[in-house]
């Protein structure tokens, strides 16, 4: 799991700057001329900012530059030039410009916020966490709540009750509940920190023992770490909590294929088919249990399902391949094995087409 896939989310309404071309006459208000050599007016940081929110970065960056020659420099120029940067993934330069900002301005929370994040996308969490600190004891600002990243940041320097708190703000639970601490679960689970995240499970589950999803979380770190008896165990007292979860069914069918009990995961993961029908994991668990029971042909079924829904999904075109060769169509199974390795296969590097020939050649 990327540490940087894990927050795109949290993060992508920052400095969201678009794509656009130029219209002619921007480009020579730019240049500070029109044809005519006839003078417009002096750039300004309102048109710079007008520009970059309507995704023409270069103009901006090119009015941002003509500003910066200013003495003083007008207030916003450096974090404007930081969140263009920080735009176009020039995460190096972006962090010394929102540094410069700062320098200039030590209470600008936008800064403070951008460079925080900056620093974390540059795996420099314990630089990141005094600025995201700061930037949550201001007032709020409309570009992003940093509770979320700077949970992370906690999480990477090991201060794991400080990551619940700030978890806990970012969700709107109170520090200490056990909502709290089953969300940091969710999240330490998705950094694979299994072990803080069982501990935190407990520890919700010693506070509210019929807490939903606390049960099912543990079942996934027990899948995690092929533990299916303990996976089994934990799913089915989930179930018992929160029987129309559709999620837990998949979870729990998953486990039940990996254990060879593949009756129990068709009664599961038909629940699963019914409650989340646009998930494709369910459909593709069905087939690989139903060729493993000797239904290859209504195995084929689901696994079509699922492929019309993600073609693009490898694992599918493996069952079907599978499902295929049970029926004794091998010609389609060998169809669907290399789908399967061209998917995998698809964003490998590829050789030059035409490559240097060496001397004397």
């Amino acid at each position: 799991m990327g540490v940087f896939s894990e927050f795109a989310g949290a993060i992508a309404a920052v400095g969201v700057l678009g794509c656009a071309a130029l219209l002619p006459m921007q480009a020579q208000q730019v240049a500070g001329t029109d044809r005519t050599n006839v003078p417009t007016a002096p750039a300004t940081f309102s048109q710079a900012e007008r520009l970059a929110a309507r995704g023409h970065l270069e103009p901006a960056m090119s009015l941002l530059e003509i500003l910066a020659q200013k003495q003083p420099e007008p207030e916003g120029v450096e974090r404007l030039r930081g969140e263009i940067l920080y735009q176009k993934q020039m995460l190096v330069q972006a962090q010394a410009a929102f540094s410069k900002a700062l320098q200039q301005d030590p209470t600008d929370r936008e800064a403070m916020e951008m460079s925080g994040v900056t620093l974390y996308r540059l795996a420099h969490p314990e630089l990141a966490i005094p600025l995201l600190e700061r930037a949550n004891r201001t007032v709020s600002s409309a570009n992003i709540d940093p509770e979320y990243v700077l949970g992370l940041c906690y999480m990477d320097v090991k201060r794991y009750d400080d990551a619940r708190h700030a978890f806990a703000a970012q969700f709107g639970f109170p520090p200490d509940s056990p909502a709290a601490y089953v969300a940091t679960a969710r999240l330490l689970l998705r950094r694979e920190f299994t072990d803080e995240a069982t501990t935190f499970v407990q520890k919700a589950l010693a506070i509210d023992p019929r807490l939903p999803m606390a049960h099912q979380l543990l079942g996934e770190i027990a899948l995690a770490r092929a533990d299916l008896p303990t996976a089994i165990r934990e799913l089915q007292a989930e179930e018992k909590l929160n029987p129309l979860n559709g999620t837990l069914y998949e979870h729990l069918g998953d486990a039940y294929v990996r254990n060879a009990q593949y009756e129990l995961a068709r009664k599961v993961l038909n629940r699963a088919v019914l409650l989340e029908p646009n998930d494709t994991g369910p459909y593709i668990l069905l087939g690989e249990a139903l060729t493993r029971m000797g239904n290859p042909a209504e195995a084929v079924h689901y696994l079509v399902h699922a492929e019309h829904m993600d073609p693009g999904n490898a694992v599918t075109h493996t069952q079907l391949g599978q499902a295929y060769r049970a029926m004794g169509e091998m010609e389609l199974a060998a169809r669907e094995y290399r789908m399967s390795i061209d998917i995998q296969h698809r964003n490998d590097p590829k050789p030059a087409q035409n490559p240097p020939q060496g001397p004397g050649r």
